[in-house]
Formats: structure tokens, C-alpha cells, sequence
């Protein structure tokens, strides 16, 4: 029988050798393109396993390589297959016993970008591998083998303990955290907008590290300055402390007082409310006291200019003075004599409409005839009726130089 059996195995190992059948895998008909995948864990992958789109075979695996702790797996992928260069790749199981195959597929949440040609590269950050049955396996007989069901006993146990009796308050609670989680949802657009606001914020902060840093380092001096003053703001801080409590003992001590001062004054400020402008032109005007304020331009050094205007009645005047009788003819006046006055005086003129004038200690000036010359107008000087016409009046000698004319002409073509 074994004899018989050798032979049957050899005899179909010939059949199979002289027909062409195709086995599973395999390379692709027609013409393809070469595409390389880099994996972290290829598990029991072997060539000429299937390559997949979409679960139709459009291609086979042609060679693994190791390159240091990563594993290359060479593909050859149909012509006809067209995928995005930024395409991700797989190792996944047909069945729960079945053989290991490699599936290509667009990438997913991004994209599609460019167009996988061939000599192109898969990197190990788009590729990942799905779990084995043995490790499925293995976890599950972790689990029951003691590896977790008796903490579930526990945790189950003890959540039944502190429910007990208080359901009704869980029920609440899980309704509020119900409402929570609703008011959660509601407002996820404005919590996503706070989340990117965020992160510029925070891509900003990482654009201006360097000016952070050298803000934090400017600051180590004054920082430094600050500890080794620290005593002395302590006691200054203290001493304020102490300012504030005596300041508000004077307020208080003082407080009835300071109300009784501002209740007097009220009226004072009530009348300076009620004066108005007056007060600013009464202060402009006592500046330039006795003089307006205008009288500034009549004064030159220690002159002061004054213009007058006198409507004196001739006739009267020399009615008077001839009634009176013949004047004494005055002696030539000589140097250092004062001038002579009139033998008999004039009579007293009727009432001039003339501002009155302050009687202040002014210095009579040089040119200005003194006082007396006109009975009737005393403190008067000559110069206010002739305007200096007649003569001039030295206050040194007490003479007048060069007079001309005489008391006629002054009472008839005085006039200043």
C-alpha cells in the first residue's frame, strides 16, 4: 500500500507538471508597476501572496526584505489599478484560517494627492497590520484564566454595594451628566473654535519663543533688585500701613470741623459765583491801581504823559485881573531866581468837568512848570494848560528858561 501510494503522489506531481494551472497568488496579467511597503511586522506574509483594492486582487507580493527593524515588502499592483501617491497598505487575513494578503487603499480623512507610479514607497507611517487570531486567542485566556474576571467580580460587587439604596440618586446624577453631556454637544462648534484659537495661540507663543526669552531675561535684573529690596518694602509697606491708620484718626478727629469750615465758606462762594466777571476785571484793574489798566502806554520810564483839554474864559480872566489893578511889572528873571508870581491872585474858576487825579509823591520832571502858577488851580502844572509852549521849569535851578510871551498869551492860546 505504501508502494501504491508513492507512486499516486508521483504520478500527479507529473500531471501537474506538464499542465498550467493557475495557482493562488501570483503575478498580475499584463503589465504593472513596482511598489515597495514598508511594515513594522509583515507576521506570516509570503511572497506570492495577494495584493488587494477594494477585496479584488489586483496584484502579488514579489520579495520581502529586513532593512534594520523594518520589513519590505516588494508589490507588483496592474497597470490598470490607479491609486493616490499618499495611499495607505495593510496586512490582513481572508478568513479566521485563511492566507495573509496586502490591501491598497486611499487614504481616509485626508486628501488624495499625486498618483502611485511606479519605484514609488509606501512609508511605515501609512502602513499598519491587523491582530492575529492568536493574540485574540491569547488576550481572551488572559482574561479567563484569572487575568481580569475576578476584578470584574470585585468592581461589579462593590458598584452594587454603593448603588444600594441610592438608585434614585444615581438616576439623578446620570440625567444631569445626561444634560451635560447635551450642553456638551450643543456647543461643540464654539468648544472647537476655543480648541483652534488655542492652538494659534499657542503657535504664536512657539513663533515668539525667543522674545519670551529674552523678556525673562531682561526681567532677572529688576527681579534681582526687588528681592534685595525686599526689606525695605516690607518696612515701607508697613509704614503706609501705619500712615493710613493715623490718616483716617485725623479725618475722623477732624471730621465735624472741616464740615463746619466748608458750610462757612458756602456763602463766600455763593457771592463769587454771583460776581461773575467782575472779580476778574476788578483783580486786572487793581494791578494798574490808581491807573486803568490802560495806562501802561502813557507811562515812559518815569514819565507819565497827560493829555489835557481846559476851556478857560479869556475875558473873564482879564476882567478880573484888570479890575484888580495894574500888575507890578516882575523882575528879569536871573539864572538860579525862582519865577515871580502874580501880585494878586485870580479868582477862583468855576467848576472844570476834569477827572480828579490821585495825589500821589510823583516827581515833577524836567520841562513841566511847577505848581501855583494859576491861582485857583493849585497842585495843577503849568505844562497841563501851555503843553510847554511858554517856557520850561528847571526843578534843580527853580527857573524858567526861555519863556516867551507872558501871562496874555497863557490865557489866550494856552491850550494842551
Amino acid at each position: 500500500m505504501r508502494s501504491g501510494a508513492r507512486a499516486l503522489a508521483v504520478l500527479v506531481t507529473a500531471l501537474l507538471a506538464g499542465c498550467d494551472l493557475g495557482l493562488p497568488g501570483g503575478a498580475p496579467d499584463g503589465p504593472s508597476y513596482g511598489v515597495s511597503v514598508e511594515f513594522a511586522d509583515v507576521l506570516d506574509l509570503v511572497p506570492q501572496a495577494a495584493v488587494k483594492v477594494n477585496d479584488v486582487t489586483v496584484g502579488s507580493v514579489s520579495g520581502i526584505e529586513l532593512h534594520g527593524w523594518t520589513a519590505v515588502v516588494r508589490l507588483k499592483v496592474a497597470d490598470t489599478v490607479v491609486l493616490p501617491d499618499n495611499a495607505t497598505a495593510a496586512i490582513r487575513q481572508s478568513s479566521l484560517l485563511g492566507e495573509k494578503f496586502v490591501a491598497l487603499a486611499a487614504p481616509q480623512g485626508e486628501a488624495a494627492q499625486g498618483t502611485l507610479s511606479d519605484g514609488d514607497t509606501i512609508p511605515l507611517a501609512r502602513t499598519r497590520r491587523g491582530a492575529e487570531v492568536e493574540e485574540v486567542l491569547g488576550a481572551l485566556g488572559l482574561l479567563l484564566n484569572g487575568g481580569g474576571l475576578g476584578q470584574l467580580k470585585t468592581i461589579n460587587a462593590e458598584i452594587t454595594k454603593a448603588l444600594s439604596g441610592r438608585e434614585g440618586d444615581a438616576k439623578g446624577a446620570l440625567r444631569e451628566l445626561d444634560r451635560f453631556v447635551a450642553g456638551l454637544d450643543a456647543q461643540k462648534d464654539d468648544i472647537v473654535r476655543a480648541i483652534e484659537a488655542l492652538d494659534r495661540f499657542s503657535a504664536r507663543l512657539a513663533e515668539q519663543t525667543g522674545t519670551l526669552a529674552q523678556a525673562v531675561d531682561a526681567l532677572e535684573p529688576g527681579l534681582t533688585v526687588l528681592a534685595d529690596q525686599r526689606p525695605q518694602l516690607t518696612a515701607m509697606l508697613t509704614a503706609l500701613r501705619d500712615l493710613g491708620a493715623v490718616g483716617e484718626r485725623v479725618i475722623e478727629a477732624s471730621r465735624d470741623d472741616t464740615l463746619r469750615s466748608l458750610r462757612a465758606l458756602q456763602p463766600l462762594l455763593e457771592q463769587l459765583v454771583k460776581a461773575g466777571d467782575a472779580l476778574p476785571r476788578g483783580l486786572d484793574f487793581a494791578l494798574s491801581y490808581p491807573f486803568p489798566p490802560n495806562a501802561g502806554k502813557a507811562i515812559a520810564g518815569d514819565f507819565v504823559r497827560l493829555h489835557a483839554t481846559l476851556d478857560l474864559d479869556a475875558a473873564s480872566i482879564l476882567a478880573n485881573a484888570l479890575a484888580a489893578g495894574p500888575a507890578t511889572p516882575s523882575a528879569p528873571s536871573k539864572p538860579g531866581l525862582p519865577l515871580p508870581t502874580l501880585p494878586l491872585p485870580l479868582p477862583s474858576l468855576p467848576a472844570l468837568p476834569l477827572p480828579s487825579l490821585p495825589a500821589l509823591p510823583l516827581p515833577v520832571p524836567s520841562g513841566i512848570l511847577p505848581s501855583g502858577i494859576l491861582p485857583g488851580l493849585p497842585g495843577l502844572p503849568l505844562a497841563a494848560t501851555t503843553a510847554t509852549r511858554d517856557g520850561r521849569w528847571d526843578p534843580a535851578t527853580g527857573e524858567v528858561v526861555r519863556v516867551r510871551g507872558g501871562l496874555p498869551e497863557l490865557l489866550t492860546g494856552g491850550q494842551a
